[in-house]
């Protein structure tokens, strides 16, 4: 299944939830609660089966990281695999996917912002050119921004619009260097998820 590119403002009336984290979102949900179609304003959101509910919450997911269905599954065998808790370790690998770090930093307003600029060589990691925006940071990990003007531009502007965005702790941010380091992996602590990662692990469980 291919990544989603149509219109966020549908999805964000369809969960009934700002799974993007932007301030416009809010202001849709606040004047159009109800979900999207010709009878969203008519009916109240029906009662899902337990199924249905892990559905859902799964689709959060997707939908927030913007990730595929496949990018998913692998993502969820990895976080399986790990010590630990496996809701836990999947939304931590989520979050540490290198254009989410980029989105999370401020380098770009969003994470469909972060991946193109991955996706087209604005930026390195540890000094090599890196654009897959999959790739999981790791402590230690330092992103920089090529060294040209567009490159140069282009993310100075995004970091001016994602100025009131609250950079996580686990992350540290020269602005003026156009430089991000990862100092640890994020800890379970540090998120606020979207979604129930319990009721997505017990729908691959079965």
């Amino acid at each position: 299944m291919s990544r989603y590119r149509g219109p966020k403002g549908k999805i964000v009336r369809r969960f009934g939830t700002n799974i993007y984290g932007t301030p416009k979102f809010d202001r849709l949900l606040a004047n159009r609660p109800n979900p999207p179609g010709q009878h969203g304003a008519t009916h109240n959101r029906r009662k899902l089966s337990d199924y249905g509910q892990q559905m859902l919450e799964k689709q959060k997911l997707k939908y927030c990281f913007g990730v595929t269905e496949k990018q998913f599954r692998i993502t969820f065998e990895r976080a399986r695999r790990m010590q630990g808790i496996t809701g836990d370790n999947l939304l931590i690998l989520l979050e540490s996917r290198y254009d989410n770090v980029v989105y999370r930093a401020g380098l770009a307003p969003t994470r469909d912002a972060a991946r193109q600029l991955v996706l087209h060589g604005h930026l390195s990691v540890n000094g090599r050119r890196v654009n897959i925006p999959s790739c999981t940071m790791r402590a230690g990990d330092t992103i920089t921004v090529k060294d040209s003007s567009r490159s140069l531009a282009l993310t100075r502007r995004y970091l001016e619009e994602s100025v009131h965005r609250e950079v996580p702790e686990w992350v540290q941010v020269d602005q003026e260097n156009l430089k991000v380091v990862v100092d640890r992996t994020p800890l379970r602590t540090d998120l606020q998820s979207v979604a129930n990662e319990q009721l997505v692990v017990e729908l691959y469980s079965k």
